[in-house]
């Protein structure tokens, strides 16, 4: 599922910013974005993401901004210094020729006063994990409100299976009583004089009644209906439980599909399967 949010916090003199993106995905794959000083800090991430995501490739973004009071005097010349001389050593190992530039100054004085001024990632966390949980909060909310209008979506498919389910048991009944005429008709065209009680004729039609009985499958269907909708209001993750029982309900109509022999039913068939891949496609974004 689909999901952002954003938290800002106050950390010693600059801003702490926080963004959780997901879209959708079968599992959960996470990737986090920290201050490289921060980086042990990615584990607690991680577990504050899982409390809230099952599914999706889910980004979170951690980044501090600002000036903190007296960062300048946060800048090492000789640490910078020495970043220069190892510049030059490399350039001269490649034969490259090697001018600084001011704004290469720059970028080595900022980027070494960056990484000093940077509190401790144990000093960090709580403001970290604070932070993050608030953006969690916004991420959720999101989610949820799209799993309101899935919800929605599938209640509605779900009325469309239950129709084409009531065709078919409607018609199932009539489907032997059919085949009973076409095969007199048949034996007639064929100049057959049979009558429709003799024993060969009512083998046959028997024959035929049990091939395409589907009394069993249409009973499955229905605990299976009642059991998605059941799910659908469930607490707690319903995907994959959801998705196992799809599976199962696909299952039935194929086998429906191979023993109608009817073409209202194959058309019912059809309608339902269509359905089915619909749902099948939006529960793989559901928790």
């Amino acid at each position: 599922m689909t999901g952002y949010g954003r938290a800002t916090a106050a950390l010693e003199g600059r801003t702490l910013t926080v963004q959780v993106s997901s879209v959708n995905r079968r599992s959960l794959d996470l990737t986090v974005g920290l201050p490289e000083a921060w980086t042990a800090l990615e584990p607690v991430v991680g577990e504050l993401v899982r409390g809230v995501a099952a599914r999706g490739k889910v980004h979170v973004d951690v980044e501090v901004t600002g000036d903190a009071a007296g960062e300048g005097a946060a800048w090492d010349d000789e640490a910078a210094g020495a970043a220069l001389d190892r510049l030059q050593a490399f350039a001269l190992r490649e034969s490259v020729e090697f001018r600084p530039s001011a704004e290469l100054l720059w970028s080595i004085l900022n980027a070494q006063r960056r990484a000093r001024s940077l509190p401790a990632a144990e000093v960090a966390e709580p403001v970290v994990r604070e932070a993050l949980g608030e953006a969690l909060r916004g991420f959720a909310a999101m989610r949820a409100r799209e799993g309101e209008a899935l919800l929605v979506d599938f209640i509605q498919r779900g009325e469309i299976l239950h129709r084409q389910l009531e065709i078919i048991a409607a018609r199932a009944p009539e489907v032997p009583l059919l085949y009973r005429g076409q095969l007199h008709r048949r034996l007639r065209e064929a100049g057959l004089d049979l009558d429709l009680d003799d024993e060969r004729v009512l083998r046959e039609i028997a024959l035929f009644a049990d091939r395409c009985d589907i009394a069993e499958e249409l009973t499955r269907l229905r605990s299976h209906f009642e059991q998605f909708a059941g799910l659908l209001r469930a607490e707690g993750e319903v995907g994959r439980r959801a998705e196992f029982l799809l599976q199962e309900i696909g299952r039935e109509v194929n086998t429906i599909g191979s023993k109608a022999n009817d073409l209202t039913i194959s058309r019912a068939v059809l309608e339902l399967k269509n359905e089915l891949e619909r749902i099948r496609e939006q529960m793989a974004n559901v928790e």
